[in-house]
């Protein structure tokens, strides 16, 4: 445990897997008070506040579906009222659809769209106001892409989201500087996890397909995705509206496939 985050309280939206749980667990050994958000699955997120607390950390879970105002806005509520404030919001919460553009079903366009873009501007909002009315400043990180940042194939709907989401975290950062909220985004490359594994096996490729295309032959991990964030969390670092890129140097690489590590 450390104090970088002593006496804070973090929300981490899709917090009961993955990436989210990972930050959320990172903030907690910071010495956060975390909510951990989820949608659906209420017993991965109990698992989640269990971790932390028999690590010695704060937490508690918090139902909402981040697409819906009210949700967002009821949780931002329940988390001050619980801990008095709120300090870091981290907008992790996504999903995307697989297939190619021109069979893209506007249903799954218009959830895409809801839950990764819509649903952190609502996020920013609601927070960004409770953060102005307690005139202490805070911070907000966003988690976006790489694929925000360049043209992927099979992945409209998301990478037309993650885009929007990095010049709304610049737009954002702007308008609250004079408030002390910092707003910033990660923008994760491949990152192990079981959401990705599902996602590969709907894409039809495999790790090496990966490593070979990533200038440092692996793929990222939790852990260093949950230190970027903390870093991007901090309120000493004279950073906003900036997009991290944590991919092992894939947006950079104009080589692209690296066959045989030549």
């Amino acid at each position: 445990m450390s104090d970088l985050f002593e006496n804070e309280t973090a929300i981490v939206t899709g917090a009961s897997r993955g990436i989210g749980s990972g930050i959320a667990t990172k903030l907690a050994e910071h010495g956060a008070s975390v909510v951990i958000n989820y949608r659906s699955s209420d017993q991965r997120a109990m698992e989640v506040v269990e971790e932390i607390e028999a690590d010695g950390g704060t937490a508690v879970a918090v139902q909402a579906d981040v697409s819906e105002y009210g949700d967002v806005e009821a949780m931002v509520e329940a988390t001050v009222e619980r801990f008095g404030a709120l300090d870091i919001l981290v907008n992790n919460a996504g999903m995307t659809t697989i297939g190619p553009a021109a069979e893209v079903d506007i249903a799954d366009w218009r959830r895409v769209i809801d839950i990764d873009l819509t649903g952190v501007f609502i996020g920013c909002q609601v927070a960004g106001c409770q953060m102005q009315e307690q005139a202490d400043g805070g911070a907000i990180v966003n988690i976006a892409s790489m694929m925000g940042q360049m043209g992927y194939h099979m992945r409209a709907p998301y990478c037309a989201a993650k885009a929007g989401v990095i010049n709304l975290t610049r737009t954002l950062a702007v308008e609250w500087a004079a408030d002390d909220i910092s707003v910033n985004a990660l923008a994760p490359g491949f990152i192990k996890t079981d959401i990705t594994d599902q996602t590969q096996d709907s894409a039809g490729y495999t790790d090496d397909d990966i490593r070979g295309r990533t200038p440092m032959a692996r793929f990222g991990t939790v852990e260093e995705m949950a230190n970027c964030v903390s870093f991007l969390a901090r309120d000493d670092t004279f950073v906003t509206g900036e997009v991290l890129q944590a991919d092992g140097g894939w947006t950079s690489d104009a080589w692209r496939y690296h066959e045989g590590r030549v």
